[in-house]
This record gives C-alpha cells, structure tokens and sequence, in this order.
C-alpha cells in the first residue's frame, strides 16, 4: 500500500491536490482513499491531505504516521518538520521551494524532488495556484501515475483553466529536480 502525505497552507489547494492524485491512481486502475485535516482557520493555516493508494481497495481508516511519500506544498512546513522521523531509506520527498537541496538540510537515503511550483504555475497561467503544478512534479519523482492518467483527472476535477492547469503540469513535470541522496 502506498500512503502520501500532502502538506501545504490553506488556500493553497491541498484538499483538491489529493482527492486529484486519488483519481489519477483511479484512472491508473488502483483504489485510493483520501481525506484532510484541517482547522476552523482555513486561509493560511496547515492543513494536510492524505491519500492511501493500493492495487485492492483500501479498508484503512486511520491517519498515515509514516508515509512513503511527502509532498511539500509550502517549505516552511518542511522545516518544522522531523523529516527523518517519518521517511525510510528509499521513500520519496516532494518540497516546493526555491532553496537548493544542500541548505534543505539531512535527507540521506530519500529521493528528493525540488520544484518552484510558484514560478511554474505563473508560467502557465495559473497564478501562484500551486497544487496542479505540484502533482506534474510528484508523477514524475514517484513514477506513478503516469501523467496522462493525472492529467485526465486534471480535466475532470477541476473545469476550470483546464488549458493552464495541463499546462503546468507538464511543465512541472519536465522541470522538477529530482535526486537520490546517498
């Protein structure tokens, strides 16, 4: 079973980055199940999404304590955070971000994306609307799903800006730094 844990700020849109992943995998033939978590104050505060994706469907109802992948929607988030703690040698760590991977700290043994999910989304006419941007990048580092599956979900989950949202996942896609940490 893989479990996928998406972490960003209100507003962002990480309540639709992971019921949008969820049907990628859908599209991909798999069962997912999601849910967030988040507070009265919406705007600005964490909220966190998680998505359980497996090749059976999904009876488990608790919270994802350790994740095989970490999606980092704003990199604040991943600064508070024990990194460490929560990933195992060979899981996947997405973070949004325009710092270089030598000062985002320890992350031996992890396959690590970097993307400016920001300057990419505004490339593509979307804005600062990062969470479409953020999944072009996340198919690519995880390797599933395949992109065509997620940028079907893309036209179906969210009618608007369909020709920008495409767009800036497949730019995220072609542009997220990808790399495995001895």
């Amino acid at each position: 079973m893989l479990e996928i844990k998406i972490s960003g700020r209100g507003g962002q849109g990480v309540v639709v980055a992971a019921s949008t992943l969820g049907l990628s995998y859908f599209n991909a033939g798999m069962y997912p199940q999601c849910y967030s978590v988040y507070g009265g104050e919406r705007r600005g505060a964490p909220v966190v999404g998680f998505l359980r994706v497996d090749l059976e469907k999904v009876l488990l109802k608790c919270e994802i304590r350790r994740p095989n992948s970490l999606i980092y929607l704003d990199d604040s988030l991943f600064d508070a955070a024990d990194v460490r703690n929560l990933l195992k040698p060979g899981d996947t760590i997405l973070i949004n971000t325009t710092r270089s991977l030598e000062q985002l700290g320890d992350l031996h043994g992890l396959r690590v994306g970097l993307i400016d999910a920001a300057y990419v989304s505004e490339q593509a006419g979307l804005g600062r609307i990062i969470n479409t941007t953020v999944l072009g990048a996340y198919c690519r580092l995880a390797g599933q799903p395949e992109l065509n599956c997620l940028l079907d979900a893309l036209a179906e989950a969210i009618p608007v800006k369909r020709r920008a949202n495409r767009e800036a996942a497949q730019r995220a896609f072609d542009a997220v730094k990808i790399t495995e940490v001895a």
